[in-house]
């Protein structure tokens, strides 16, 4: 009995040794099974995530891009009116200058002027030639009278030549009609030269109309010009968009071609510069998502217009020389534009910053 008590605590022992052993080795295996089934989950993420990324292409170096307008004068002229200021937003045609046009009405007015003086020289020019015509016409049948006495004293000269050679006719009557004769070949002779000068009077004033309706074209074409240097006094917007950069101001002045403010159209795209290893399954028309970095609660839809034919540094004003001995090979940007699906709700303005990200698959 006293045996049996004293085993008894060392086969508890035993046992109290072994249990602590089984619960380790089931602990280590749980927490690898964990360690793997995370990392067949985090795999599967990683495959997911790479097949759902290969299918978009994005980039940070985009930007809002406008074509931009520099309002400057076409003529020389004081600054009577500036009806807009800074940042305004006008629709196309829109007063965005006025300029003092007294000078230009004064020149309008004179063109007119013009016009009307050589208008009136055409049409005593073309009286004149009517007049001229009816000259002629009696300048002609002068010339007819003075031919038929001139035969009639052609006859009668010879008639009473052979009267006088027979005796029946007298030496003086003879000569009375000689001189007839003499007389109607003068008479004829002047109706013939003013016959000519008739007709060479009717050039010299066909030739003055003409210069006469050259004068009229002449200052049709100085009102035209005068017209058009006149509405210019008027400086519009030539389509919708915000004023920007202004630096006209009432009472100054404004010379030909200088700059009194700079106009942003309202129709703005995305200039995206892509690698070009991000080209290759990039096409026109594809979706994009526009995010703005004014607006990172925000996206827009918008899609791949078109891609720029050569990298930007082809473009610049100082081009890469590459056949050079020290050339080292760097991955190019190529612009591409992205335009949006509507027009947005919100200013965009040129050089705004943009991560564009496109589907290409």
């Amino acid at each position: 009995m006293d045996q049996r008590v004293e085993h008894e605590p060392t086969v508890a022992g035993y046992e109290s040794e072994a249990s602590p052993k089984r619960g380790s080795l089931f602990q280590r295996r749980g927490l690898v099974l964990l360690i793997a089934v995370l990392a067949i989950a985090a795999l599967i993420a990683l495959a997911l995530w790479w097949l759902n990324a290969r299918q978009y292409e994005s980039t940070d170096d985009a930007f809002i891009d406008a074509r931009t307008v520099q309002i400057s004068a076409q003529v020389a002229a004081a600054v009577v009116d500036v009806p807009v200021t800074d940042n305004q937003s006008v629709d196309a045609g829109a007063a965005l200058v006025r300029l003092d046009d007294r000078d230009f009405k004064a020149q309008f007015d004179q063109t007119e002027a013009q016009i009307e003086q050589a208008q009136a020289g055409i049409a005593n020019l073309v009286a004149q030639l009517v007049a001229q015509q009816a000259r002629i016409d009696q300048a002609d049948k002068q010339v007819a009278q003075a031919q038929a006495a001139l035969t009639f004293a052609e006859q009668e000269d010879e008639r009473y030549e052979q009267l006088s050679k027979q005796g029946t006719a007298t030496v003086e009557q003879a000569q009375q009609y000689k001189s007839n004769l003499l007389q109607s070949q003068a008479s004829f002779a002047a109706a013939q030269a003013n016959a000519v000068a008739a007709e060479k009077q009717n050039a010299v004033l066909e030739a003055q109309r003409k210069l006469s309706a050259a004068q009229l074209a002449q200052a049709r074409a100085a009102k035209e010009q005068a017209a058009a240097n006149l509405s210019r006094t008027v400086i519009t917007a030539p389509i919708a968009g915000r004023v920007t950069h202004l630096s006209a101001a009432k009472g100054g002045w404004a010379a030909v071609g200088q700059a009194l403010m700079m106009f942003v159209p309202r129709d703005v795209w995305v200039t995206a510069n892509f690698k070009e290893t991000q080209l290759d399954l990039m096409r026109p028309g594809q979706p994009v998502d526009i995010r703005i970095d004014a607006y990172p609660d925000r996206s827009f839809a918008g899609h791949v217009d078109s891609i720029q034919a050569g990298s930007g540094t082809a473009f610049s004003l100082l081009p890469a020389e590459n056949a050079t001995g020290n050339y080292v090979k760097i991955v190019q940007r190529v612009p591409v534009k992205i335009v949006f699906n509507q027009p947005p709700d919100i200013l965009l303005g040129p050089g705004m910053s943009v991560v564009p990200t496109v589907k290409v698959r």
